[in-house]
């Protein structure tokens, strides 16, 4: 997870010339906190100077002045790094178990939030102030030349019954009569009605709209009506320098979305921050100048491509003693494979009886963020635990997913997105060589066939001090494409219901409180593939992984990371984590499990270098007995783990 801008002043500079008016100079500082999501104005000298839009020499005749403008705005966002100097140490969970389909353990359940815990996000450095103006060398466009007529009366005060504001496309026509209530239905002086016209610029330049403005038109007075004239400030043209691989296309059209309708520069600062987040972005900054004509903009950007390519390799004892805990898993990627953000992976994953393959593939479909996704995956397992390694059980599962997600509402601070993923699953289990039903579901021949359509919500938080995630997921089952249908046994057709939550807190420099959280309610009998494990390494730890495999699941987990030693640049951080997790479960239809609770309390010892490296170990002691074989690490209580990523 990407860190969130800090707190940081940019200045942003404005220069309007209305006629021959001598140009007048805005400075705002503006100050974005991630925390809140708030943005706070401080005002040069207290307050913000009333610009001078129009020179005016009669309201009766010609135009009062011509309307010719000149403006400069420079943003610079500068990216920021998954980990800095005096950043915490981002907490890296151990890989989520692979269950493989088999007679007792469930097969690869799906895990809708991360394996590991979302990364709290660390404080980035801006540049100062004085290193954000980039002035442009261009030519102050010249006023149309019409003079006013010198004959007509200049009358001292006129009677205005109302105002009526054209052009807007941002306010509605009650906001205007709320705001210019104060100037109607009595008489004004040629100073006053100027006043009004500032009342508009401001209202706009205010909720961010700084190159938009307002001018009094020539017009013929009729029953006390004013007519004020609105030219809101629009992006005439995007520019993209610096893509080398990435399509400028991807830049451009996610700028677009930010930028449409009158240009709003809070607008245009969250999407320059949005793709400063964007893995694919490593540096970005940009410069808004003058365009070709009164009240258009140029937009240049300028970006430094991130690396596109991924490795990763982890060791872990988290897999089910029934296919060997010890697990090796290798993984490579490409985050941007066509330039147009779509992104690859491949991982192996074995141990002593497993080996998995895993292929995956995303392409954004929109400048929303909204992406398509198609996942596959293929285990062959054979069951090494004794004694019933002697009869030679052999699973076969794959796996297909294709998966739309779209984000609703995206903000550096918060997300809310909504998908549908639609799953096949198919597992063959066999006994000396021959087919042959060993699961709850399965046919005659040993085979299970899922169909299953899963809705999910995904909500994220985060701001300076903590990260909150949050995944709802509803799966139903369906007969399509000959899925299995029985009479009296668990199949392809049930409803489920699964939620998941996680708190990241930062509670003193390098300590972090963690809680965790996932539930899992049906009224159908499930097939293993889609039952809850509850134990393990991800779960409850001092029992062994998938301990207890039932319909229904509670399991709750809190963690705090204490450090004990840390380098002076916090690139290298050593903690303790004293934890505790429980569980409960239980079957929708049939007998509970004789032990259907679970509960641990234990230590964790984690090192982390950098974002390269992370290395753990925990042990559990478990509070509630459960019987054991004591065979393997895992069921002693003793889990560890290695992550590592080279680039």
């Amino acid at each position: 997870m990407r860190p969130t801008t800090q707190v940081s002043d940019l200045s942003l500079y404005l220069t309007n010339r209305f006629g021959d008016m001598p140009s007048r100079v805005f400075s705002v500082n503006e100050r974005f906190s991630p925390g809140s999501g708030a943005k706070a104005k401080k005002f040069a000298g207290g307050k913000l100077a009333e610009p001078n839009h129009l020179r005016t020499s009669s309201l009766w005749t010609k135009l009062m002045g011509s309307l010719g403008s000149y403006w400069l705005l420079p943003l610079l966002v500068f990216s920021s790094s998954f980990v800095t100097p005096g950043a915490i140490a981002q907490p890296t969970a151990q890989p989520t178990a692979q269950p493989t389909a088999q007679p007792t353990a469930p097969s690869n359940i799906p895990n809708p939030l991360p394996s590991n815990p979302p990364e709290l996000p660390s404080p980035t450095l801006l540049p100062p102030p004085e290193e954000l103006l980039k002035p442009t060398n261009q030519a102050e466009p010249s006023a149309p030349n019409r003079t006013p007529d010198s004959t007509a009366p200049i009358p001292r005060s006129i009677e205005v019954q109302r105002f009526v504001v054209n052009g807007s496309t941002v306010f509605d026509p009650s906001r205007f009569e709320e705001l210019l209530v104060d100037f109607t239905n009595r008489p004004l002086s040629f100073a006053e009605l100027l006043q009004a016209r500032s009342k508009v610029t401001e209202l706009y330049t205010s909720n961010g709209y700084i190159t938009s403005g307002a001018f009094i038109p020539p017009q013929e007075l009729s029953q006390g009506v004013v007519n004020i004239q609105v030219l809101e400030g629009a992006l005439e043209e995007i520019t993209v320098n610096g893509t080398g691989h990435l399509k400028p296309s991807y830049v451009k059209k996610r700028l677009e979305v930010a930028t449409e309708g009158a240009l709003n520069v809070d607008r245009l600062l969250t999407g320059l921050q949005m793709l400063q987040l964007d893995p694919l972005i490593d540096t970005l900054s940009a410069e808004l100048s003058a365009g070709s004509r009164p009240g258009q903009s140029l937009l240049d950007v300028t970006i430094r491509e991130a690396s596109p390519y991924r490795g990763s390799f982890t060791i872990d004892n988290g897999r089910a003693p029934s296919v060997g805990t010890f697990r090796q898993q290798a993984g490579i990627g490409h985050a941007n494979l066509l330039g147009y953000g779509d992104a690859v992976s491949l991982n192996y994953i074995r141990t002593e009886g497993s080996d998995q393959w895993e292929f995956g593939y995303s392409v954004p479909i929109n400048a929303r963020n909204g992406r398509l996704s198609f996942n596959y995956s293929n285990t062959d397992s054979e069951i090494i635990e004794p004694p019933f390694d002697r009869v030679d059980i052999e699973a076969k599962s794959r796996n297909y997913e294709v998966s739309l997600r779209q984000p609703l509402i995206e903000t550096p601070t918060r997300e809310f997105s909504l998908g549908i993923t639609g799953v096949r699953r198919e597992s063959d289990t066999s006994i000396l060589g021959v087919n042959y039903p060993l699961s709850p579901g399965a046919n005659d021949n040993g085979e299970t066939r899922l169909s299953i359509l899963r809705f999910f919500q995904e909500v994220t938080a985060r701001d300076a001090r903590q990260v909150f995630a949050a995944r709802s997921q509803f799966s139903v089952g369906v007969g399509w494409f000959d899925a299995t249908v029985n009479d009296d046994e668990p199949d392809s057709q049930f409803f489920g219901w699964r939620g998941q939550m996680q708190l990241l807190r930062l509670l003193a420099p390098d300590t972090v409180l963690l809680l965790r959280s996932d539930l899992q309610l049906t009224p159908n009998a499930l097939v293993p593939l889609e039952q809850f494990g509850l134990g393990g390494q991800q779960s409850v730890r001092g029992y062994r992984q998938d301990a207890l495999l039932t319909d229904n699941a509670i399991f709750a987990s809190a963690e705090v990371r204490l450090p004990i030693f840390k380098t002076e640049d916090r690139s290298i951080v050593v903690q303790v984590a004293p934890f505790l997790d429980v569980g409960t479960s239980w079957n929708s239809d049939g007998p509970d499990p004789e032990d259907k609770n679970l509960a641990s309390v234990g230590l964790g010892l984690q090192f982390q270098w950098s974002d390269r490296l992370t290395a753990r170990v925990d042990w559990g002691y478990p509070l509630i007995d459960f019987k054991s074989r004591d065979r393997t690490w895992q069921e002693n209580g003793f889990y560890f783990s290695l992550i590592a990523n080279p680039f």
